[in-house]
């Protein structure tokens, strides 16, 4: 009778908690930082419209901030403040620039920080 021993293959135990416990941070990321990426893909759809509408370099600065919240509260922006949107107008040129960043908690005092930059001009200067 041979007896010769076999050798194991597969994960520890250890080793199983490692792998699953990164998989699971990899998920909270992924489902904390999408919506970032969403919410600035409205703001970015925001300022395309804002670029669409006719004759917008005779708007006032008021006229245009004010197209732009209506735009954000309709679809629930919340990261944009006022002070994150310049209005630059000379004569027939409009340019439109939104600067901010996001701060989302991930665990514990880890947190992510995405910072955005858009920009629209119209008319000429």
């Amino acid at each position: 009778m041979n007896l010769s021993a076999t050798r194991q293959q597969g994960l520890t135990l250890i080793s199983l908690i490692f792998v699953l416990g990164l998989i699971g941070f990899f998920v909270l990321l992924t489902l904390k930082i999408v919506p970032i990426y969403l919410d600035h893909g409205k703001v970015k759809s925001a300022l395309e419209a804002l670029k669409a509408t006719p004759e917008l370099e005779t708007k006032s600065e008021y006229e245009i901030r004010d197209s732009l919240n209506k735009r954000f509260n309709i679809n629930y922006v919340y990261d944009v403040k006022q002070d994150d949107i310049k209005v630059v107008k000379h004569g027939n040129y409009l340019k439109v620039d939104i600067e901010y960043e996001t701060v989302v908690k991930l665990v514990g005092n880890l947190s992510a920080l995405a910072e955005f930059h858009d920009t629209i001009e119209a008319g000429e200067e």
